[in-house]
């Protein structure tokens, strides 16, 4: 394996300048936060780009300001980016999929990344999730707009709920073949849909339609209830 590195100042800032943008000072840009990424070996369609942003707690999408990476590569305590790679897979682990991740060994006396901040996460994972889930509401909402169009939150929620929870996948099938009647996400439907995940039993029983449910989750429960009195699978 590649020897892992301590961490210093001088090697986080030389990793910022190294994807800095051309044209806009102290701030890496979209071109050069998908290098990174792939030089981190992190997809770009996944969960690792959203909790990179998370926490480093970026104001915008796929843009790093110079404050934000070194605050957040001191932080973790790492300076290369295969070792930032190493970090941000062990927390979707913990926090997409609610598992605990192997732990990555020390090579030589130097660990990865500064196992402190993964404890601090693993202390209350669930807590930690939720607030990754709405900071990316924040994240990926428009500026001017009050909610996010349903194919950008269906892509979301098949990459942050999916993995955990059996409903979601239905939830965005479901959706997507009605994406001409619910156009939009806002930030109710945005919650309510963790609260649904994390409330309601696999087979329904327990949902309440009087619980004041965004319309979409009720016309879903009626529909997957309606599969289960035809008999087919739910």
């Amino acid at each position: 394996p590649a020897k892992h590195e301590p961490y210093t100042p001088a090697r986080a800032k030389a990793l910022f300048d190294a994807y800095e943008d051309a044209d806009e000072k102290d701030v890496i840009g979209a071109e050069g936060f998908m290098r990174l990424c792939e030089d981190a070996g992190i997809e770009m369609e996944g969960a690792h780009p959203l909790i990179l942003a998370w926490h480093l707690q970026c104001k915008e999408m796929a843009k790093i300001s110079r404050e934000e990476c070194l605050k957040g590569l001191e932080s973790l305590q790492t300076g290369t980016l295969p070792q930032l790679g190493i970090a941000l897979k062990d927390l979707e682990t913990l926090l997409v999929h609610g598992e605990t991740s192997k732990e990555t060994p020390a090579i030589g006396k130097v660990q990865p990344y500064n196992k402190a901040v993964y404890q601090s996460y693993a202390a209350d994972p669930q807590k930690n999730f939720r607030s990754l889930y709405n900071y990316c509401y924040t994240l990926i909402k428009p500026p001017q707009s009050k909610n996010i169009d349903m194919e950008t939150a269906c892509a979301m929620w098949s990459v942050l709920l999916a993995p955990k929870y059996p409903h979601m996948k239905k939830i965005v099938d479901f959706t997507t073949e009605r994406i001409q009647t619910h156009r939009a996400a806002n930030k109710d439907l945005w919650q309510m849909m963790l609260e649904f995940c994390e409330t309601v039993s696999p087979n329904l029983d327990n949902y309440e339609a009087d619980g004041a449910w965004p319309t979409l989750l009720d016309e879903f429960v009626e529909h997957e209830k309606g599969q289960q009195g035809n008999g087919q699978e739910a």
